[in-house]
């Protein structure tokens, strides 16, 4: 999901980036309302942003101008939502590129489209329908918001530079197969890490997870949270 810096035509560049300036600014402005409303989350929220860091800096080639990575979005999305996730990984994808020479500038509105719009909510719809097993749903939602993101990338790709016989079909092709070589694997590992790190939060931020509204057996339910059903207030 890292496009490379002037890999994308400017009008490509810019549409992405109108895009996706909607998503970000909502995002921010529930991150603002979650921080105020529930101090308490911002250990956990600054987790998930350093969780998505973490494993979308690790980096395989896969095809000129961009590269293969695990995501790290699910997570975030299951803890807190998907609009969240579009700023988190605004900011991730910014001090990758401005740190790791990981994306780009012009590129920014295409990635964070893929990686913190599109696979989030792709995860978190997983999630919201598997939520019954805990373990599958948060395999499921780890391993299809990193698939969905590639796919996402995938036909940016093929809009940009489209194959001059097949067009944007023969294009799509083309890059969906090469970098399905190193992601699928990659998002099945990354839905197996979800399912480690979902045990361990179970294990020592129970409280916090059922204050989030999540499913954790035997969990107590927390003051804060009964108080919010009661006055109807929605951190997330």
């Amino acid at each position: 999901m890292h496009i490379a810096e002037g890999f994308l035509p400017p009008l490509h560049a810019a549409a992405w980036t109108v895009a996706a300036a909607p998503f970000v600014v909502h995002g921010a402005r529930r991150v603002v309302k979650l921080v105020r409303e529930d101090p308490q989350s911002r250990l956990l929220l600054g987790a998930a942003g350093a969780f998505t860091f973490v494993l979308s800096a690790i980096k395989l080639p896969s095809v000129s101008g961009s590269s293969s990575h695990p995501t790290g979005t699910g997570l975030g999305a299951v803890l807190f939502r998907p609009p969240v996730m579009a700023f988190l990984c605004t900011i991730v994808l910014l001090f990758q590129a401005l740190l790791l020479a990981h994306g780009g500038l012009t590129t920014l509105g295409a990635n964070v489209f893929s990686m913190g719009i599109v696979g989030p909510w792709v995860g978190f719809a997983a999630w919201t329908l598997l939520r019954r097993t805990p373990l599958v749903a948060i395999f499921a939602a780890m391993m299809l918001a990193d698939l969905s993101t590639y796919v996402t990338t995938s036909l940016q790709l093929a809009l940009a530079h489209p194959d001059p016989v097949g067009g944007f079909a023969g294009a799509a092709t083309k890059f969906l197969s090469i970098f399905a070589v190193t992601q699928i694997p990659l998002a099945i590992a990354e839905g197996i890490l979800g399912v480690l790190v979902w045990r361990l939060l179970t294990g020592v931020a129970a409280p916090e997870l059922a204050r989030l509204g999540l499913p954790v057996p035997g969990a107590p339910r927390p003051a804060a949270a009964a108080a919010e059903s009661t006055t109807g207030g929605d951190v997330r």
